[in-house]
């Protein structure tokens, strides 16, 4: 009895759920290493959310309202406007693959064959998505107009020549990140400082001032938007970068207490990993980014997290059956004081 297209849209549901056994070797990926994908992006990591756009509170301020009193002294009040309202918008991000009807035909009555004719056309797509959010990760939108792209650490960690919170608003953006200019909230900006070379008494030093400098903590409990956060701080550098950050660490390794360390196939800053970025390689400032987790991550719409859609029949391609994979999303950083970069 032949398979009808209701079979075969059927048969692709049941291959979807076994992505069973598969060799090949893939010679298809441009970058070494997929930090965003295989690490940030994991459903543990991330936040949901709903509505038109990200919203967050931030509390840019107090209002003094302490004092010292005199006994008998009157009361004075003293309640400040201290909380601005951050929002971004979000941004849509999908890949596919596809399979025709004569190729399962042809394969019939062997499973294994039609599994792998999927599961490669399935790979070849996540592959694909893995890559632009990589990329996405690590870039922005050159200006507001950009309606595609979505806010990455250069959107949210700016550089600056200068030494301490001198990151401003990302260029391109004149109403500041999240729609907070650093005009209208001085604060609300990340550390930054420049190097010359990679050497203990100048990158290093400007590491541990900068390490030091972006640990903020509350004087009191508060709720606040950090509920799952695991591994929170890492350092990002490029590939040279890395390279001659090893050579340091090695030179110091019969020091106790040292700055640079290796750990369990890497290098870690005050035992923090120090990650190599391939998509960093082309930046010739050699930024050493370190971020902290715990303020900084990525927004899902909610029932939108890479949401893959059942096999269906395509529009204009009778013979052919498509699956998509889609996510709505975008990156948030509530505490830009608690980022920095250092750069050239």
């Amino acid at each position: 009895m032949p398979l009808t297209d209701s079979d075969l849209v059927d048969l692709g549901k049941a291959v979807l759920k076994d992505l069973g056994r598969l060799k090949f070797n893939q010679i298809a990926t441009t970058l070494q290493k997929y930090e965003v994908m295989s690490r940030i992006m994991r459903k543990d990591k991330v936040q949901f959310d709903g509505g038109n756009g990200i919203q967050r509170n931030i509390m840019v301020d107090h209002s003094n309202a302490a004092k010292q009193v005199g006994l008998f002294e009157e009361d004075t009040l003293n309640v400040g406007d201290v909380l601005a309202q951050m929002d971004i918008p979000w941004r849509h991000t999908t890949t596919n693959y596809a399979y025709e009807r004569h190729e399962i035909l042809v394969a019939q009555g062997d499973a294994e064959k039609v599994v792998d004719i999927i599961k490669v056309r399935r790979i070849d797509a996540m592959i694909s998505l893995a890559k632009l959010m990589e990329e996405q990760f690590w870039s922005k939108p050159l200006t507001s107009a950009d309606k595609l792209e979505v806010f990455g650490v250069p959107y949210w960690v700016c550089k600056n020549a200068a030494t301490g919170f001198n990151g401003g608003d990302p260029a391109g953006f004149a109403s500041g990140a999240g729609n907070m200019a650093v005009a209208d909230y001085p604060r609300w900006q990340n550390y930054t400082a420049q190097y010359t070379a990679v050497t203990k008494a100048d990158l290093i030093k400007s590491m541990r001032k900068a390490y030091r400098q972006i640990q903020f903590e509350s004087p009191v409990d508060i709720p606040d938007y950090r509920n799952g956060r695991g591994d929170q701080f890492r350092l990002y550098v490029n590939e040279d970068t890395l390279e001659t950050m090893e050579d340091v660490g090695e030179a110091a390794n019969e020091n106790l207490g040292r700055d640079l360390a290796p750990f369990d196939d890497t290098i870690t800053f005050r035992r923090n990993p120090i990650v190599w970025v391939p998509f960093l390689d082309d930046d010739t400032s050699d930024p050493v980014y370190m971020i902290n987790f715990a303020w900084f991550y990525p927004v899902f719409l909610k029932g939108d997290y890479l949401r893959e859609t059942d096999p269906k029949i395509a529009a204009k391609q009778h013979n052919v059956f498509e699956v998509f994979v889609d996510c709505t999303w975008n990156l948030l950083c509530t505490d830009r004081r608690s980022q920095a970069v250092l750069s050239k």
